[in-house]
């Protein structure tokens, strides 16, 4: 099993539309895919209909050792994809974790024991860089970071590259940067064009070539607990999720595209 952390510790970037587009768009080429929800707020289980009432177990569960990954899974509405839902209980595990032993990877020892059968598995992170992202990037092989087309969002890229850089050096060697996303593009906008230009002079190739745009059906998805791409698969947004995954499948190890 492949693991990706979607991560930014800047909030609004889209973090979380995009775990949930891709894990769909994935799946619909035919890989087994698994979400974990980290992210307290527990938008990524809410936006692909994973009602309170199915949490039984949830990812602070498994985080905690109340729970394995095995038990902690719901199927989601979109077939091939599974998720691990969040619950509010884990906005309280940054504080508890520090009492645990080797509390930094929790999570990838939870991923290591699971005995499901998933080709990828999407982390989509809190925003910040606590524990609980530094779990994920501790037991990911690489990092997606959408990046929101505006200029604060550069001044927190720097900081999470010197994140991922203390991570490789101190807990995971193998941790690579899959590739920043470009999202919320506003073609109207002039600065969209020079964040776009900047990022890109600075981070070259890491960049993916497709953007996703500023799309009203992406915003309304969530409120049907549907992603974007079963929602209206025609709107541009998830037309540009279908790009990004195909890009993104392109950068996987050779095992992971031909399970795709």
């Amino acid at each position: 099993m492949i693991t990706i952390a979607v991560a930014n510790q800047k909030g609004g970037v889209g973090k979380t539309t995009s775990a949930i587009n891709l894990a769909t768009a994935l799946a619909a080429t035919g890989m087994r895919v698994l979400l974990v929800d980290l992210d307290p707020q527990g938008n990524a289980s809410t936006g692909l209909g994973i009602g309170q009432s199915q949490r039984i177990k949830s990812s602070y569960d498994v985080l905690v050792g109340e729970a394995t990954i095995d038990q902690a899974v719901v199927q989601s509405r979109v077939p091939r994809l599974d998720v691990i839902p969040a619950t509010v209980d884990l906005s309280g595990a940054e504080i508890e974790l520090v009492e645990f032993e080797a509390r930094t990877h929790r999570l990838d020892r939870a991923m290591q024991a699971a005995t499901g059968h998933w080709d990828i598995a999407l982390i989509d992170c809190p925003p910040s860089l606590g524990l609980l992202t530094i779990n994920a990037m501790v037991a990911a092989d690489s990092l997606l970071v959408p990046l929101q087309c505006e200029f604060f969002a550069l001044e927190g890229l720097s900081q999470l590259l010197s994140t991922v850089e203390r991570i490789r050096q101190r807990f995971n060697p193998g941790l690579s940067i899959l590739g920043v996303a470009l999202t919320m593009y506003d073609r109207r906008n002039r600065l969209t064009d020079q964040v776009s230009a900047d990022v890109r002079a600075v981070l070259g190739k890491v960049v993916f070539e497709t953007v996703i745009p500023r799309n009203v059906r992406l915003s309304e998805a969530p409120s049907h607990g549907l992603p974007a791409l079963i929602y209206d698969h025609r709107c541009s947004g998830s037309q540009a999720y279908i790009a990004l995954a195909r890009e993104m499948i392109g950068r996987l190890p050779v095992a992971a595209q031909a399970a795709a």
